[in-house]
């Protein structure tokens, strides 16, 4: 399936089933030059690689400026909860990354979606800790953009 989707679960138990299995897929997100440079100016990372497109046109091996690793991760919040919903959680906790490894670049203007499986789930009484397996693909390249192992504990 390469459309847009996502599950539903009624309550944990349900979710700890689906380990092993993909959970959804987000909606295209168009990575905009204004929004790399508001996360440049934000984290006071405006490194002319991701802000000055003339000089990026001209010394950059994408030719374009790019969007920072960290920004495209921080979308990774954002697909979860497009691709999951478990109708019992009363709050849900993000509480790290397990693993991370930024494999391309995004180009600005370039547009990304998260595919999302479940690795694991393991229930502490009516709660649960789960890590999602987070792909960040890139529209028009096989090599993904990141993948990550986001950590969550939902709580009923």
């Amino acid at each position: 399936n390469n459309n847009a989707y996502s599950t539903k679960v009624k309550d944990l138990d349900e979710l700890k089933k689906l380990v092993g299995k993909e959970l959804g897929i987000s909606k295209w997100i168009e990575v905009t030059q204004e929004n790399i440079n508001v996360f440049a100016k934000i984290t006071e990372d405006e490194q002319w690689i991701h802000i000055d497109k003339e000089k990026s046109e001209k010394y950059s091996p994408y030719k374009t400026t790019i969007a920072h690793g960290f920004m495209i991760l921080s979308l990774a919040s954002r697909f979860s909860y497009d691709t999951l919903t478990i109708e019992s959680a009363k709050m849900g906790v993000n509480y790290g990354v397990d693993r991370v490894r930024f494999t391309t670049e995004t180009p600005s203007g370039g547009f990304v979606r998260g595919r999302v499986c479940l690795i694991v789930c393991e229930k502490y009484g009516v709660n649960a800790k789960y890590k999602l397996g987070l792909t960040f693909e890139l529209q028009g390249q096989e090599k993904p953009v990141c993948v990550a192992v986001p950590m969550t504990i939902a709580y009923e």
